[in-house]
């Protein structure tokens, strides 16, 4: 299952996100963590500290390791330099599996312990001082999404991935990627138009949203927010004092989370496990495709000097059943 993590930035949608993860963990169900907001701080909320943070490798940095892997021999693929970030897979490309060994982890990802469990986390990288008045962060993110394009997972397996903060989410494809995105939301104006916004950019799309609510602190809050997006409202959360002990570096077992809270954490894998019934793999490959067409035509063909849309195989739909197509490199 893929699930993504939205809101406005301050919304608490990392702190969410790292403690949906340590709730997988803790259930024993494989999971891989992406940091795909341009502030950086998954790391930290999953207990890493600063220099481990700071040593996460930078997908973007592996990016020409990581086209290479997934192109495998994909005849429609004439080289890793024209495979951009909708590139989808086709027959002999090689697909990623949530659990499993492979180069692009080896490069790109590290284990995070989380008690007696261990995790995959994985970074875009940071914005980096050099990249400012020259780079788009979403090129960054260009990474993440190709991975996605070219990862198979099934039931109960999970990648959760931290998106940036508000509607830059849709500067990409990426956001048709998910099973579910939970949106973070604060009782808050604002907090409900990023919400507004971001429904209405996914309605053609397919797109299953469900808010979280965050930082509510009585009846009043809670009543704001039905009020403001209705039943796409699934849970909320509260204050937490072993979220805090966290982010003061003095982490506590997950087991003592509040209770509360750890039953909210079930309400979102009960759904999340829910939406795994309405997978629909071949409108899935469609969204690929139809994203791949677009930045072909306004930007990927110039770039490459090739014909991108050559890259589609018509009879090509991925699928959960399979493995990875083409041979392992010796």
């Amino acid at each position: 299952m893929k699930i993504a993590f939205v809101g406005k930035g301050g919304s608490g949608k990392t702190t969410l996100s790292s403690l949906f993860i340590r709730h997988l963990a803790a259930t024993a169900t494989p999971v891989i963590a992406v940091d795909a907001d341009i502030n950086q701080h998954l790391g930290a909320a999953l207990g890493l500290d600063e220099d481990r943070a700071a040593a996460l490798p930078a997908m973007g940095a592996h990016l020409p390791l990581i086209k290479d892997y997934l192109r495998g021999d994909n005849p429609r693929i004439a080289s890793a330099d024209t495979m951009i970030k909708t590139t989808p897979p086709g027959a002999g490309s090689r697909l990623l599996r949530v659990v499993e060994d492979n180069p692009v982890y080896e490069a790109c990802a590290r284990e995070v312990r989380l008690d007696d469990r261990t995790v995959r986390l994985l970074a875009t990288g940071p914005f980096t001082e050099s990249d400012l008045g020259v780079a788009c962060y979403h090129s960054k993110v260009g990474a993440v999404e190709l991975c996605l394009n070219h990862l198979v997972d099934g039931r109960q397996e999970y990648v959760v991935v931290d998106m940036t903060a508000g509607s830059d989410s849709f500067a990409s494809g990426m956001f048709t990627r998910f099973d579910l995105t939970f949106l973070v939301a604060e009782p808050t104006r604002k907090g409900v138009a990023v919400y507004r916004q971001y429904k209405e950019y996914a309605r053609d799309f397919g797109v299953r949203l469900k808010v979280v609510g965050n930082k509510v602190q009585g009846p009043d809050d809670l009543a704001f927010l039905r009020e403001q997006v209705g039943d796409d409202l699934l849970v909320t959360v509260g204050h937490s004092d072993w979220v805090r002990a966290m982010e003061k570096g003095r982490p506590a077992p997950f087991v003592e989370l509040e209770d509360a809270n750890h039953e909210a954490l079930r309400t979102l894998h009960a759904t999340a496990d829910a939406a795994y019934e309405e997978r629909d793999w071949e409108r899935y490959t469609q969204q690929m495709v139809h994203f791949h067409l677009k930045n072909a035509e306004s930007w990927g063909n110039g770039k490459t000097g090739a014909d991108l849309t050559s890259q589609v195989d018509p009879g090509f739909v991925l699928s959960e059943g399979m493995a990875t197509t083409a041979p392992q490199p010796a």
